[in-house]
């Protein structure tokens, strides 16, 4: 389970988003929300990209008092992904195999499943918007996560992508894993999966 209490965002003194007491048992959640309402700000939180208040929870693991265990349950895919031009595909991969425990095979399974295989040896200045982003994604099925968050998945990928997106949200979400994705796309008439639908409003999270 997913545990948010006396939760609240603020930049500045302005606050974005403030959420007393919310859980989500495993399952996938769909986000939505106005352009602006706080959808990637509540992602990124707990991923653990940015400070906020209160305290969050997977599976009774704080995300201050047992940092990295609590990293290796909760992965994250940016919308719009930048790396290091001068790294290759293989060096964000082998990083992330090593810190998130991440199995050898499964990994390679992941990176022919997204078909860079052809292009993952070359250094990340010379990728495409897609590749970056399909990378992204290997990079947030890696390792055994309790929690993948998927900011705006689909955007800039090929149809086949979007399939092999789809499909392991579905194999990983019968194994055990939930998501939280942020999508402008609508996936709930083509997902293999039963989605719950989220909403940001009025600066709440609520359940629809």
């Amino acid at each position: 389970m997913l545990h948010l209490n006396h939760y609240e965002k603020s930049y500045g003194t302005a606050p974005v988003i403030s959420i007393p007491n919310f859980t989500l048992k495993e399952g996938v959640y769909w986000l939505q929300g106005e352009n602006g309402a706080g959808k990637t700000t509540l992602l990124k939180t707990i991923a653990g990209l940015i400070p906020f208040s209160g305290s969050i929870r997977v599976h009774d693991i704080d995300i201050r008092k047992h940092r990295m265990q609590y990293r290796r349950l909760v992965n994250w895919s940016y919308a719009e992904p930048i790396y290091p031009d001068f790294l290759t595909g293989t060096d964000l991969i082998n990083f992330y195999q090593q810190t998130n425990q991440a199995d050898a095979i499964d990994t390679n399974r992941l990176i022919k499943a997204f078909g860079v295989d052809q292009y993952v040896h070359q250094k990340i200045g010379t990728y495409s918007s897609g590749m970056t982003k399909k990378l992204s994604l290997i990079l947030a099925f890696m390792g055994q996560p309790k929690w993948i968050l998927l900011d705006e998945p689909l955007i800039t990928l090929d149809i086949k992508a979007i399939d092999t997106c789809l499909s392991l949200i579905h194999s990983y979400n019968q194994q055990g894993v939930s998501f939280l994705i942020t999508s402008h796309q609508s996936f709930m008439d083509t997902a293999p999966f039963q989605t719950q639908l989220l909403r940001i409003e009025n600066k709440s999270l609520i359940k629809q």
